[in-house]
């Protein structure tokens, strides 16, 4: 890490006494204009102006028109050059222009500027063009061209992409999985790995360029990831000079704030940032009922809780990057990151118990209530260092990069129950669970472009994860204030995993029918885990990973297009599902890790149809089939009498995650985006699917789903900077629920070190 730190600052400095060092022996000249409408003449405030070096399709320097509409571009250096000016709404222009030695001022004068819908005769361009890109592989939204996603976070603009569903908690769920693999501007961090709606939440909508979303990825992407791939692509000034910007926002439920500043001379430039929220404390009701029967007695067991939860949490997220052009063949980029999230909570819940014989009559019954209480901090660095170089025919690059990620965690939770009706207290335990993430990943990248319009892309990555935690458990049992560490619940993990990758793709047009996508990546997985509380302990075994992708889009007219898509994908579990750990911090509803988990792998099929509207409306309708074997799944076993460690849990519903058989998914996607009028927009993102799982544990009882998820997002601009947005969104429940029989009794022995005397398993009901 610091031989890595090192390199950076000394690349940094070098490169600012390169630029300085070339602007004392170049002349430089600044460039001027005033950008006007055409028809009113009046001016054009912040239309974007990029200058390229003829040739090049990546700028060197741009500005923005002020008030008056006039920009100036300065310390320029003698050569030729092409500039375009753009404004959402308006045809672009583009100029080319020769600097020589002796010029000091380029005075551009007055340009006119004319709105999009005059742009074609058949074909009306709106200002909504282009907001959201159908590409063969993914789904593009252009933050920055949608006025609305200059406030709130990244969370808002999520609302507005297709297949993206978001809770009002936050939570992401991409093509119905939650399985998401999140990247910031295509890199990975450990803080993903932890609370993805605290970082979420902690970046600002107004440093977001544009969000990719990726259903099918291909050869060149992870394989990891059953729900597919979401982007985040922050902004990257390139204008000469010092510009930042500040932003704040309020409410009942999240408040967030972030400071941006970018700093560029010549070809090297540099940005920082920082973001943070908080959730103020929020008060959520909490209902419960289990009924279950024992089918050794024929009796029957029922469970009411009742309770409020409090629950509040903040974040912050900062980073320093620069971006540096050698010169035209040779790039260098890099960063440093710091994170923070944490959040805590606490709740009051009253239960009521009770056993039934076979013709109703009540047994026993037990009215008690528990306290609990919550607390989780996580804290990273994050560090990236990539170079490019652009070999001699265009579009063949080289691209080396490393990533590194380090983060540590602290959590704690407690409970304590009451016997009623005289509080008196019974039992209570308190868990401290402290860990570490490193995470490092090389990859190299290659691009060949065999003819026009065909690629040939290959590569490979190394990625190398090392986890540690321990979790320390307390129990009282005759009073509030006594705890004894109990050594019996106590654990030590660590987890190591290595991914070993290589991948090739091609890109060609088949004649004028459809242009063709299809590649192949192989992954190599390593694991070495350790869980000190689990007896008979294996090695564990790699496995190898072959992965296949295939994009065909045909474009129907100007205005459709018609795409099908195949990815395999695969989901690793991680160390939290793999954790053998008993968490009772509810002791109703006991949750343990499986070790012997394995992967999960995906088969997914897509065909989706785009056609873009008038006035800038579209319409877009994805249908999806995907078939996972060896689906992981939480499980569900009830016990009436469990013993875990020195302890005896009653009437307890035991949940762990285990490989449950196939589970096929069928769904369909429609995504509207509407302009009744010039200033009124509508988007309805409704996504629904069905969901069978054959049940390999406890065959016979596989269960069925209907779930659907709806986004609505209402917005009106009253005028080019003033706009209002209306969110809405409702998610149907997801069935979770696992029957099970005395078929687990296998499972339940593997374990028998933690739960103590095996009890005959019942079914829910």
């Amino acid at each position: 890490m610091r031989i890595l730190c090192c390199i950076v600052l000394l690349t940094f400095f070098s490169m600012t006494l390169v630029a300085q060092e070339k602007s004392k022996v170049n002349q430089i000249s600044k460039i001027t204009g005033r950008i006007l409408d055409s028809v009113s003449s009046k001016p054009i405030e912040y239309a974007s102006i990029s200058v390229f070096t003829i040739g090049s399709n990546k700028p060197v320097t741009g500005g923005m028109s002020n008030a008056r509409g006039v920009f100036q571009i300065d310390s320029v250096a003698p050569g030729a050059y092409r500039l375009t000016i753009d404004f959402i709404a308006y045809r672009s222009v583009e100029k080319n222009i020769t600097i020589s030695e002796k010029e000091n001022v380029i005075n551009l004068g007055k340009i006119l500027l004319h709105t999009s819908a005059q742009t074609l005769a058949d074909v009306t361009v709106t200002a909504q063009k282009g907001l959201i890109e159908n590409k063969i592989d993914k789904i593009v939204f252009n933050a920055e061209k949608d006025l609305t996603s200059q406030g709130g976070v990244a969370t808002d603009l999520l609302k507005k992409i297709p297949q993206v569903s978001v809770d009002i908690d936050g939570n992401v769920e991409l093509a119905g999985s939650n399985a998401i693999r999140f990247l910031i501007n295509g890199k990975p961090s450990t803080a993903f790995g932890n609370n993805i709606a605290d970082v979420l939440q902690a970046i600002p909508a107004s440093q977001i360029k544009a969000i990719e979303v990726i259903t099918s990825p291909d050869a060149k992407q992870d394989a990891q990831g059953m729900g597919g791939i979401i982007n985040i692509i922050l902004k990257q000034s390139v204008a000469q000079g010092i510009n930042g910007n500040v932003s704040l926002s309020a409410g009942t439920r999240t408040e967030n704030g972030n400071i941006n500043f970018n700093a560029r001379k010549n070809n090297f430039g540099i940005n920082l940032f920082v973001g943070g929220n908080v959730r103020l404390k929020a008060r959520t009701p909490s209902t419960t009922d289990r009924n279950s029967v024992d089918t050794s007695n024929n009796s029957k067991q029922m469970l009411h809780q009742d309770g409020t939860y409090y629950f509040k949490r903040h974040g912050l997220q900062s980073g320093l990057g620069f971006d540096c052009d050698i010169n035209k063949k040779n790039n260098l980029s890099g960063g440093v990151s710091y994170n923070r999230f944490g959040n805590n909570g606490d709740g009051d819940i009253e239960q009521f118990q009770a056993q039934y014989d076979k013709t109703g009559n009540l047994i026993s019954s037990l009215t008690s209530s528990f306290l609990s209480n919550s607390k989780f901090d996580f804290h990273s660095v994050d560090a990236n260092l990539t170079y490019k170089k652009k070999l001699a025919r265009e579009k063949q690059e080289l691209e080396l990069g490393v990533v590194t990620s380090f983060g540590s965690n602290h959590a704690s939770s407690g409970n304590a129950q009451f016997a009623q009706p005289q509080d008196s207290f019974y039992y209570g335990n308190k868990n401290f669970n402290p860990g570490t993430n490193h995470e490092i990943e090389f990859h190299a990248d290659y691009t060949q472009p065999l003819a026009k319009d065909i690629e040939l892309d290959f590569g490979g990555k190394i990625v190398l994860n090392d986890i540690h935690s321990s979790t320390d458990v307390y129990i009282a049992k005759s009073s509030g204030s006594d705890y004894v560490f109990d050594s019996t619940q106590a654990n030590i993990l660590h987890y190591g995993q290595q991914v070993y990758a290589l991948y090739t793709q091609m890109s060609v047009p088949v004649k004028n029918w459809f242009d063709l996508k299809f590649g192949a990546r192989y992954e190599r997985t390593e694991v070495d885990a350790t869980y000190s509380n689990s007896a008979g302990q294996s090695p564990s075994e790699g496995y190898n990973t072959i992965v296949p992708s295939i994009f065909i889009m045909r474009k129907l007219g100007e205005n459709q297009q018609l795409r099908f898509s195949y990815s395999k994908r695969i989901e690793r579990p991680d160390f939290r599902d793999l954790n053998p750990y008993v968490n009772t911090s509810d002791p109703k509803n006991v949750t343990t890790g499986n070790p012997y988990l394995k992967p999960e792998i995906a088969n997914r099929f897509e065909l989706s149809y785009n056609v873009d509207l008038q006035k800038g409306s579209s319409i877009s309708i994805t249908a999806f089939y995907r078939q996972n074997h060896d689906d992981i799944q939480p499980y569900v076993v009830y016990y009436p009498e469990l013993k875990i460690g020195d302890s005896i849990y009653t009437n307890v519903a035991v949940s762990k995650s285990e490989n449950i058989g196939t589970e096929n998914n069928i769904g369909v996607s429609v995504f509207t985006n509407l302009h009744p009028t010039e200033k009124f927009e509508a988007r309805v993102n409704f996504f629904t699917f069905f969901r069978h799982t054959y049940n390999q544990i406890d065959p016979g009882y596989a269960t069925n789903s209907f779930n659907y998820r709806t986004n609505i997002n209402l917005a009106y601009q009253f005028t080019k900077s003033l706009a209002a947005e209306f969110f809405g969104n409702f998610n149907s429940a997801r069935n979770e629920f696992r029957e099970n029989t005395h078929h687990l009794s296998p499972i339940v022995l593997l374990h028998e070190n933690i739960f103590g005397t095996e009890k005959e398993v019942l079914r829910l009901q």
